[in-house]
């Protein structure tokens, strides 16, 4: 298929995913990487338990947990930057320096 047909046909929002060949496909930026943790026996049980649950791996477990944690970093991060640049503290109370003029 042309390149201008396919556009066409992805704007109408005609289903083309027969059309490509996903068996190379990677996601950009987010190859796999093997790293090492120790974790105390009690964690480890802790995470099988909930793995069992939810009836996934644990690796599973704490791949999510540990991408959940890090987007509310990266959030609550942004939003501190915010109010600061706007003179309030994270309670989005003035800062004081700002509320005096210094």
């Amino acid at each position: 298929m042309k390149a201008k047909a396919f556009e066409t046909q992805f704007d109408a929002g005609v289903d083309l995913s027969a059309a490509l060949d996903l068996s190379k496909a990677r996601r950009a930026a987010q190859a796999p990487k093997r790293v090492n943790v120790d974790f105390p026996a009690w964690m480890v049980e802790s995470l099988d338990r909930e793995a069992s649950k939810l009836g996934v791996t644990r690796q599973s477990v704490i791949k999510v947990w540990l991408a959940e944690r890090l987007e509310s970093s990266a959030s609550q991060r942004s939003t501190l930057a915010a109010a600061r640049g706007a003179g309030q503290d994270a309670r989005g109370l003035p800062l004081l320096d700002k509320a005096m003029g210094t």
